[in-house]
């Protein structure tokens, strides 16, 4: 049948990272698509199950002729889908004789994972509805505005304004138009889940920056003081380069790093609209850039974001190439990208805090990796204790692995997320005293609710110097 071979085709386009499931659905001329598209999203979303079924049953070994993509789509619809559509055409014998061993893989699956229900068979990201139930998370941009300002503004909308929240079930419980200010992050506010913000004028100003939290951790941790040296190794689509940028209040350096040109030009004009004005771009990979090039020697900092298998992030698992649940073969070589780059950027000669950080819920892409940048630097970098509030540590993988931070939906309420601070053991003799790692940061004062003489006005009627980089 046209509907399996085609989802086949596609499914094999999105593994191999040829483009999103969306555009190949779209160029593959399928005249019901809508169909595929659904298809082909279950079938990626339940790939690694799919995998272990098919490799527990022997399904390829039983049928040589059958391609391995092919097999994922024919047995989702075997087990976890509607059946086969259309009579299944001449899919639905060969598949028909392997029917009991597959379904005895799958309950024996079940079994040891301890779960009775299929969905429960999938990593917590990649569950239907996570990324709905979410709060919508909203970083003022300090560049442009404060909090202050900000909160007055939404409150003349007719929003009501919560104070700092005091916990994470003040976060599950918000509705209506009702916002919090993070007990955290101290310019983070926090609305009910599905507020759609893309059309407010303070986010069209650049005011607003529509930011996971989890996503925040990474420039908050890595906290380099105005007038540093930083590089963001992997820094497209921006949003945290512009957080780097609003920590350093514009003074000093962003030294950006990334390879897709297309990236790189979408991060220029979010940048811009943020009004950053301390960072230089450059389509480069990070792996060739010289830690004994003369433009880096003040860089104490670095933000490493590499790409990753994104499954801890239920909003790519449709629309980008092997986001999801990962093959082992794409895990396997994101892990060695991961680990490659995390060894170069340990090399720069005065680096004293670096943090590593994935939107992934894999051992092999944040822990395993970690740990053997500790292996391969013994006695150079430790792992910096820090928020030790956090809910959701390291898995305990090796000593010191507490100290890394996780994050998920239903301990944090956020995306899924690995966060690792690294600092020098030892401050080199090229670096001052006073450069050393970045304190513990605690929250800073919540908004005052009461309203003050001077109110936030609307885009276009901020203060001058609040209209920077405004276009």
């Amino acid at each position: 049948m046209a509907l399996y071979a085609t989802a086949a085709s596609v499914l094999a386009g999105v593994e191999s990272r040829k483009g999103s499931i969306k555009g190949l659905v779209y160029a593959s001329s399928f005249q019901n698509v809508k169909q595929l598209y659904a298809l082909v999203c279950e079938t990626q979303r339940y790939s690694a199950v799919l995998e272990a079924v098919i490799a527990s049953a022997g399904l390829l070994r039983a049928e040589k002729k059958l391609r391995p993509h092919l097999a994922k789509v024919l047995v989702y619809e075997l087990l976890l889908g509607k059946g086969f559509r259309g009579g299944g055409g001449r899919w639905k014998p060969l598949l028909d004789r392997h029917r009991a061993r597959l379904k005895a893989e799958l309950a024996r699956l079940k079994v040891q994972r301890c779960v009775s229900r299929n969905e429960d068979l999938l990593q917590v990201g990649s569950r239907p509805g996570t990324a709905s139930q979410l709060p919508r998370f909203v970083r003022v941009n300090t560049l442009k505005t404060n909090s202050d300002d900000a909160v007055d503004y939404f409150k003349r909308q007719g929003f009501s304004y919560q104070g700092r929240a005091s916990s994470l079930e003040d976060l599950r419980a918000l509705k209506g138009k009702c916002f919090f200010l993070d007990p955290l992050l101290p310019e983070l506010l926090v609305f009910p889940a599905q507020t759609d913000l893309h059309d407010h004028p303070l986010y069209r100003a650049g005011h607003l920056i529509l930011q996971d939290k989890a996503s925040c951790l990474p420039a908050m941790l890595l906290a380099p003081p105005p007038g540093s040296h930083v590089i963001d190794a992997c820094a497209a689509p921006g949003n945290k380069t512009s957080h780097l940028a609003a920590l350093l209040k514009n003074q000093g350096k962003i030294f950006a790093f990334d390879l897709d040109a297309g990236r790189l030009a979408s991060m220029a004009t979010l940048l811009a609209r943020a009004g950053v004005s301390c960072c230089e771009l450059a389509e480069q990979d990070f792996l060739a850039v010289s830690p004994s090039d003369q433009r880096y020697r003040q860089v104490q900092y670095i933000l490493l974001d590499p790409s990753c298998s994104g499954s801890g992030m239920p909003a790519r698992q449709l629309e980008e190439p092997g986001a999801g649940t990962p093959s082992q073969a794409r895990l396997q070589a994101l892990a060695g990208f991961q680990q490659r780059a995390l060894r170069h950027a340990l090399t720069f000669p005065s680096l004293q805090r670096l943090v590593y950080s994935t939107c992934s819920l894999c051992q092999e892409e944040n822990e395993d990796v970690v740990r053997d940048a500790l292996q391969q630097n013994p006695g150079t970098f430790r792992l910096a204790p820090v928020l030790p509030s956090w809910p959701h540590r390291g898995l305990g993988t090796f000593p010191g692995a507490e100290h890394c931070l996780r994050a998920s939906p239903e301990t944090t309420l956020t995306g899924g997320f690995f966060v690792a601070v690294l600092e020098r053991v030892e401050v080199p003799s090229s670096v001052p005293q006073a450069a050393a790692a970045a304190p513990e940061l605690t929250p800073s004062t919540a908004p005052r609710r009461k309203k003050r003489r001077r109110r936030a006005a609307a885009p276009g009627l901020l203060p001058r110097t609040q209209q920077e980089g405004k276009r």
